[in-house]
């Protein structure tokens, strides 16, 4: 009987914690991943990659969350198109072997009822590592057109892109450091 008991209050208590949670889908059309790399310490080269998904669940009350984003590593756009081909190769992205990275964040870090940092995992080249996003400015509106509300913001990181095994060109002065830029807007569910 008590463990009857037990069980019925950790179910009580999960369904208690979702009820808290507040699902969103990412919306593709306001959310874009970017990256910037010094080009041999002269210029700064931008890029982007143009599909992505995933969602976000947020208890602001018990101040958790979960966010899963997948990004399609074919998807790379810096605006060349031989530099493009270049990074979705064996010698970057490897996007014919390993076609999507993925960032996980469990680990949320509010300011009031404002998001300030993701903490998770980065899948990138079948690699897993830590990885923290910084918010830069977060912000829950209700969305005029859709009726419903959206939350979003700006997330930054540096990474060191050798930690997952993308070398190629440090041997010749291209950067190991690249600062990623998360801009994400998801839509209530």
């Amino acid at each position: 009987m008590k463990k009857h008991l037990l069980a019925l209050a950790l179910l009580a208590a999960t369904a208690a914690a979702q009820a808290d949670s507040v699902t969103y889908a990412i919306d593709p059309s306001h959310t874009f991943v970017t990256f910037e790399a010094k080009h041999f310490n002269t210029s700064t080269l931008r890029g982007r990659f143009d599909k992505k998904e995933g969602s976000v669940a947020i208890d602001r009350q018990g101040k958790t969350g979960k966010a899963e984003i997948t990004i399609d590593a074919g998807s790379v756009s810096t605006g060349v198109a031989q530099l493009d081909t270049h990074l979705k190769s064996k010698d970057f992205f490897n996007a014919a072997t390993t076609p999507s990275v993925k960032f996980v964040g469990d680990q949320f870090s509010f300011d009031g009822d404002k998001v300030s940092a993701v903490a998770g995992q980065l899948t990138l080249l079948g690699k897993t590592l830590p990885v923290t996003l910084k918010a830069t400015n977060f912000n829950c509106y209700q969305n005029p057109i859709l009726k419903r509300e959206v939350c979003g913001g700006d997330f930054e990181t540096t990474i060191t892109r050798s930690q997952w095994g993308m070398s190629y060109g440090l041997d010749y002065g291209l950067p190991d450091n690249i600062h990623l830029l998360v801009q994400v807007e998801a839509v209530k569910q």
